[in-house]
């Protein structure tokens, strides 16, 4: 990665899990392995699924918590659009790093994440972005431990590479211990057997409501080399991902359609 500057690194953190999520502070060590110059600016409260919505309705406020730290009650695609316009104002980041996710972001999760979409707003704006995760496999016994030994590493030799600007890269770490990790696999993004659970319950008043993802996700890959294998399978997975969606032989035939 070509840095702008001859300065230090500058990397901006984003999360959509929020401010004082734990995820955030292992992100925070992880970046400070690579740089001191770094910048927070976070969800004030968890945003878990908003995938790259924008809040248009209502003024956002921003607190600062710290030198270059701050909170926005607003989307992770709002924390990071107001960062790079607004707080970060002498010069650029020269990367954007969002996580740790509390859980993996694999498959079609990139369509519903904040985690994401923080780094896809910061793609759109020209800064290299990286989306980490962390899988869950048990609530009663989870840890970031994965996450924070190898992803020092593997963004150290990310950085020594280069990517389109329109490309984003998703990390996936998998949740077993350090010493049964199958390295890193870079592998194309999955499909599930969608089954995600909805539960039907009612309130006290006795009025039905729906509640969306009560279980962990099946991530049984539906096909091979895909990041869903590589993270059952115990390996870190990198998936770039690219922010043009036309899918290109597809327009190519409905083209001939109305010559």
């Amino acid at each position: 990665m070509i840095k702008r500057t001859d300065q230090p690194l500058r990397i901006l953190l984003s999360n959509d899990d929020g401010i004082h999520a734990p995820g955030l502070k292992i992100l925070e060590k992880i970046a400070r392995t690579l740089s001191d110059d770094i910048w927070i600016v976070a969800p004030e409260s968890e945003q878990s699924g908003a995938a790259h919505s924008l809040t248009l309705g209502r003024p956002l406020r921003t607190r600062q918590l710290g030198e270059k730290t701050f909170s926005i009650d607003g989307t992770p695609t709002d924390c990071v659009m107001i960062a790079l316009n607004k707080l970060i104002t002498d010069r650029p980041p020269d990367l954007m790093l969002s996580g740790v996710n509390h859980g993996s972001n694999l498959g079609e999760d990139v369509t519903y994440s904040g985690t994401v979409a923080a780094a896809m707003e910061a793609t759109l704006f020209g800064v290299p972005a990286i989306a980490l995760s962390q899988e869950i496999s048990d609530h009663t016994n989870f840890s970031y431990e994965p996450a924070q030994h190898f992803a020092p590493e593997v963004i150290k030799r990310l950085l020594t590479q280069t990517w389109p600007i329109d490309v984003l890269l998703n990390i996936n770490f998998p949740h077993i211990s350090l010493e049964k990790i199958k390295g890193v696999r870079v592998v194309k993004q999955g499909l599930r057997n969608i089954n995600d659970s909805i539960f039907e319950w009612k309130d006290p008043r006795g009025r039905p409501f729906f509640w969306i993802g009560g279980t962990i996700r099946d991530n049984s890959p539906t096909e091979s080399d895909t990041d869903l294998e590589a993270v059952q399978d115990g390996a870190i997975s990198i998936t770039p991902l690219h922010l043009d969606l036309t899918h290109s032989s597809t327009l190519e035939t409905l083209k001939l359609a109305f010559l």
